[in-house]
């Protein structure tokens, strides 16, 4: 039963998994979601939409399964995979099931090294799970590693807090962070600096007032991306 539900899934997503893909998709990873849309012809086949394929099989599929799924040199299998683990971890209302999940989300942090798996996973399951369990040493462990991913998945984990209105978490992360050398990570920081301004545009000001001389430009420019133009302009030439 186990191989078959595997084979499944991997037959389900076959056309997402060839070589050709990439000669076929060139802007597969611009989509914004990190996966084709729905009805797209893909060598005469309708391109399967990977979150129906996830709600099929997410209580179906074993975490074993979902090992090796996660494992799999495809990233749509791996993302598939979480969108899988996401589906459980909002339906169950079990507290020992969700840290089983999470212990398993940790455990296989080495395959989640993409920008669509990071932004797929980490708000919806580690951020939220963090936040509800008080168990911020989870990300302020995540963004000590060494590892720029491991940096990532901890800021982005910080989303939730966002959405709630607690910033301190933010701001620490995001100040921590300001000199990381790979500007990937300075433009999750000003993402995040960016919805914190959304939701409080003062905490937001207060924030940049003290910091954004030593911010680099690529963080600066997306904290300040939906403040006043003026004020934009301020910040951009350094006049506050």
């Amino acid at each position: 039963m186990t191989n078959n539900i595997l084979k499944e899934v991997k037959e389900s997503l076959a056309v997402l998994s060839i070589p050709e893909k990439a000669a076929f998709f060139p802007k597969f990873f611009k989509t914004g979601k990190g996966e084709y849309g729905e009805g797209d012809l893909f060598l005469g086949v309708k391109v399967p939409d990977q979150r129906l394929v996830a709600k099929e099989y997410y209580s179906k599929i074993n975490l074993k399964e979902l090992s090796e799924l996660i494992a799999s040199a495809y990233h749509e299998h791996r993302l598939t995979a979480l969108l899988m683990l996401i589906y459980r971890f909002e339906k169950t209302k079990e507290i020992n099931v969700k840290e089983e999940i999470i212990e398993f989300y940790l455990n296989h942090l080495q395959y989640i090294n993409n920008w669509d798996l990071v932004d797929t996973s980490c708000y919806k399951i580690l951020g939220r799970y963090a936040f509800e369990n008080q168990k911020e040493s989870l990300l302020r462990t995540l963004s000590h590693s060494d590892q720029m991913w491991h940096k990532r998945i901890a800021v982005v984990g910080t989303m939730f807090y966002i959405k709630k209105g607690s910033f301190q978490l933010t701001k620490e992360f995001v100040t921590q962070n300001l000199f990381h050398p790979h500007d990937l990570m300075h433009k999750a920081n000003g993402w995040l600096l960016r919805e914190m301004g959304n939701k409080n545009e003062a905490e937001l000001i207060a924030y940049l007032n003290q910091y954004y001389k030593q911010m680099p430009r690529t963080c600066l420019r997306y904290a300040i991306e939906k403040l006043d133009e003026q004020l934009r302009q301020d910040y951009l030439k350094g006049r506050i």
